[in-house]
Parts: C-alpha cells; sequence; structure tokens
C-alpha cells in the first residue's frame, strides 16, 4: 500500500481586511486546484502602514507602497512563499528580486458610486460633500462638478460605508471589483467607464513570488494565470511605469477588450479638474511582453508631451 503524501504547504502573504482575505482564499484555492492537491495554501496575514492610515492621504505618508511594504519585506525574507495585492495598490516596480508570478480573471474595473441621497454625481445638490482619497477621483470628481466639496475618505469597505452613514459625506466611491468580491455590488451604482475611468489595474488581483522559485511552484503559478487579464495588467501598468505614476498625480488607465485587439485609453487631470490630457492606441491581442509594454509607453509619452512635459503632482497646499 503506497503511503499518502502531505500537500505541499505554500505560506500567502496579505493583508488582514475582508476583502484581502477574500482574494488570498481565492488563490488558495486556485492552487490547490491547479496542483490536484499537492499543494495547499496557508494565509498569513499583515497589517500594513496603509492599513493604520485612516484619517490622511496615503501622499503624506509615502504613496500607495504603504500597503505592500509589509508583505514585501517578509517575501524577501522568505517568511512566506507568495503574496497577494490588489493590483492598483502595488508600485509600478517591484523591490529586487521579487516578480509577478499570476494574474487571476480580471473583475467588474468599474468604479462605483455610493450615497443615500442619489444615484449619481449629478444628482447630488449644490455644496454637497463627496469623501475620497484618491486623487484621480477628486480630480475627476472637480471636472463634473466643481461645485461640490472633498472631503478626505479612507478605510476598507466597512469603514467607509459606516463614514457615510454617519453623514460625514454625501457621497463616496468605492471599485466594484471589492464590492463584488464581498458580495456587496448591490450597494453601489456602477459607473460606465466612458465617464470615470479607472486606476490603472483596478479590478486585478496580483501574485507576486521570488524569482528563485522552484520550477514546481512556479508551473502552478502560471496556471493561475489569465492571459487577457495579463495583458491588459502588462498595458496599464507599463504606462502608469512611463509616466513615473504614483499617488501624488491624477492618472487613469484602462485597457479596453475589443475582440481581436486591445485600445488603452490613458489620461492625467490637472489637481483641480480644470485640465485633462488623454490619448488612446491600440495593438494586437496576443501581442509580446514587449509590444504591450510598448503601447503603455507611447500613450504615456503622448499624454505627458500634452501636458507640457511635466505633470501635475500634489503639493501640501492641495
Amino acid at each position: 500500500m503506497t503511503e499518502k503524501t502531505s500537500p505541499r504547504t505554500l505560506r500567502i502573504g496579505t493583508r488582514g481586511s475582508p476583502l484581502a482575505l477574500i482574494q488570498a482564499n481565492q488563490i488558495a484555492a486556485s492552487i490547490e486546484a491547479a496542483s490536484g492537491g499537492a499543494m495547499k495554501g496557508e494565509i498569513v496575514t499583515f497589517t500594513t502602514t496603509g492599513d493604520q492610515l485612516t484619517t490622511e492621504r496615503l501622499i503624506n505618508s509615502g504613496g500607495k507602497g504603504l500597503f505592500t511594504r509589509e508583505l514585501d519585506a517578509a517575501l524577501s525574507r522568505g517568511d512566506v512563499d507568495l503574496t497577494v495585492h490588489s493590483l492598483k495598490d502595488v508600485p509600478s516596480v517591484l523591490e529586487p528580486g521579487q516578480v509577478f508570478a499570476a494574474f487571476p480573471q480580471r473583475e467588474d474595473p468599474r468604479e462605483g458610486f455610493l450615497s443615500p441621497h442619489a444615484t449619481s454625481l449629478m444628482d447630488l445638490p449644490q455644496g454637497a460633500k463627496v469623501g475620497t482619497a484618491s486623487l484621480r477621483r477628486e480630480a475627476q470628481t472637480r471636472a463634473i462638478r466643481p461645485d461640490l466639496e472633498i472631503v478626505t475618505f479612507r478605510g476598507n469597505v466597512a469603514t467607509r460605508r459606516r463614514k457615510l452613514e454617519e453623514g460625514l459625506a454625501d457621497a463616496t466611491y468605492l471599485a466594484m471589483a471589492g464590492l463584488t468580491r464581498l458580495d456587496q455590488q448591490a450597494v453601489a451604482t456602477p459607473i460606465p467607464l466612458d465617464q470615470m475611468l479607472p486606476a490603472a489595474a483596478q479590478g486585478i488581483i496580483g501574485v507576486v513570488v521570488r524569482d528563485d522559485i522552484d520550477a514546481e511552484a512556479a508551473d502552478v503559478m502560471r496556471a493561475l494565470n489569465h492571459t487577457p487579464t495579463r495583458e491588459a495588467a502588462i498595458i496599464e501598468r507599463s504606462f502608469l511605469l512611463a509616466l513615473d505614476g504614483s499617488c501624488r498625480t491624477p492618472i487613469a488607465a484602462h485597457a479596453f477588450d475589443l475582440g481581436e485587439d486591445w485600445k488603452l485609453v490613458g489620461e492625467v487631470y490637472a489637481m483641480d479638474g480644470t485640465a485633462k490630457w488623454s490619448a488612446e492606441g491600440v495593438c494586437r491581442k496576443g501581442a509580446t511582453d514587449i509590444q504591450l509594454e510598448a503601447l503603455g509607453k507611447e500613450i504615456a509619452r503622448i499624454v505627458k508631451r500634452s501636458a507640457g512635459g511635466h505633470l501635475p503632482v500634489f503639493r501640501d497646499e492641495w
């Protein structure tokens, strides 16, 4: 009688928020399925610096890397075997020795509008308060409704919904992807992509590993990839990287699936929403990584040139 071999455990690093845990457990289930039960995921949670900052903008304390710093360090030390992130929170350049291993299928990339008083931004009364800590969302809001007041609004989904119920703002935004994964999509009204372009890579989960990952684990990670999502991620992050994108500039980007082609639309806003620089371009689906990256770089070059060669950057007076 052959002795049954215990499954190999892969330690999955993640933030401890309800949404992050859902995403990490999705990856754990996918690992077990892809390996035929030969591997299983063990969830290891971390509280990141970004999680601890609930009342101020991320840019005041270092930007989007605040949601990954502790996870990055744990992966580099070997305390975990992989990390799972909402890709829009991941800096444009990974830590040395780390690479993306998988991009599972993208969830709804649209923004969700939440308000107890209205179903859209245009329905809000003059001077209403919109809560957000995102410069992109702030600039986009000001572009549509310059009469509205912007108030800083941070925290996870439950925290933001509570703040809204307490009357700290009349409306806010949440990514439809997160709401859908939490089975709370009914609380928001999706905003069409042609009305509000999302952050680059919104709705995509990124799985990161060390670049010395063994062949067996690497094969399982590759099985988690959804090819169209991977291609969209490469295009959108290339655009962001070419603009040196961070939380300090209002940047939006999305790769639209046209069937046989990708169409990238990229935008940069003035801080006060009074100006927008945008461009779009296409490339074939199934193109090489270099060709996908080239699309993002080219659209970034056009946008930057349209903005006069210098992008608007958040400063303390804002």
